[in-house]
């Protein structure tokens, strides 16, 4: 019972009727657009948080994740090769299998040297996207011609059931018994590989999970855009974005992250008027979070329950 009444599951009851209510509120388009961007940023935190809240791994490469998805997606149907869900299919599968050729040599160092390597993994994609701009059109982007649907309600849904889908599966993960010996792992690594759980093993599982999650969004946002292009889905600044938008809703709670990418997305369209300004309060946003909120707002709302 104390699963269904912590903090994590009633925002979760909450949040959902919430986000399904959300187009027959009378909403315009370009609002429902924000809130479609929203869901898919919310997919990215969340499968951020399983690699680094319950492993305890610090990927900086978020993006390469993504932009892997996305790109695959973007190149098989722009060629005419797959009709849509096939290339969105395609471009889980081939994040999935990037994030093992990434991690397999990585998860081997300590410290920070694992966020370092993924980090230069997507300074090395982008510079193969520029190299390869006859297929992959470079900076400037490649468009996709089809799309999955025309609706921007019907949009909202199928990002909806995205984040749906990745939190229900994501949250199982966790807290099952390879998510507990995940946590162990994350914590005290040491103390796991001396009851004799394989670190190396558990955090590739972890690796493939987010990376499956991360090419899913990064590939249906593809189609949902008209396009693939470097700033959106390679790009470290992006990878920021993520890590802030874990920090602010909670790490290690999956539905803060989500909460939290949501959050930023909405908090940004809304102050993009004021320019530069916008990133200086989203950045002050996560200092203050860090300073006196390092476990977020949901581990904020856990720890006075567990006060009671």
């Amino acid at each position: 019972m104390r699963r269904f009444s912590s903090p994590a599951t009633i925002l979760a009851w909450l949040a959902v009727p919430c986000l399904i209510a959300l187009p027959f509120l009378g909403l315009s388009e370009y609002a429902i657009g924000i809130f479609t961007l929203g869901l898919f940023f919310a997919v990215y935190a969340m499968g951020w948080d399983l690699l680094f809240g319950y492993a305890g791994e610090p990927n900086f490469g978020a993006t390469f994740l993504i932009g892997v998805g996305a790109y695959t997606a973007a190149m098989l149907n722009s060629n005419g090769l797959a009709s849509p869900w096939i290339c969105v299919i395609a471009g889980s599968l081939m994040s999935v299998i990037a994030g093992v050729l990434l991690a397999l040599p990585a998860l081997r160092l300590r410290g920070p040297y694992f966020g370092l390597v993924t980090l230069v993994a997507v300074l090395i994609l982008r510079q193969l996207i520029i190299l390869f701009s006859h297929q992959t059109g470079g900076e400037i982007g490649i468009a996709v011609p089809d799309v999955l649907t025309l609706s921007a309600v019907a949009n909202y849904e199928i990002a909806l059931a995205c984040a749906i889908v990745s939190a229900v599966m994501i949250i199982t993960v966790a807290r099952s018994p390879f998510g507990l010996i995940l946590q162990a792992i994350g914590q005290d690594p040491l103390n796991a590989q001396a009851m004799g759980f394989s670190i190396v093993k558990y955090k590739l599982a972890a690796f493939c999970y987010s990376a499956f999650f991360s090419g899913l969004a990064g590939a249906l946002m593809t189609f949902y855009m008209g396009t693939a292009s470097l700033n959106v889905f390679v790009d470290a600044s992006v990878g920021v974005q993520i890590i802030i938008a874990a920090i602010i809703g909670g790490r290690r709670t999956i539905i803060g992250p989500a909460i939290g990418g949501v959050f930023l997305i909405v908090l940004g369209e809304y102050m993009r008027p004021f320019g530069r300004l916008s990133e200086l309060v989203v950045a002050v946003i996560a200092l203050l979070v860090l300073l006196f909120l390092p476990n977020g707002l949901l581990g904020l709302l856990k720890l006075k329950r567990s006060a009671r």
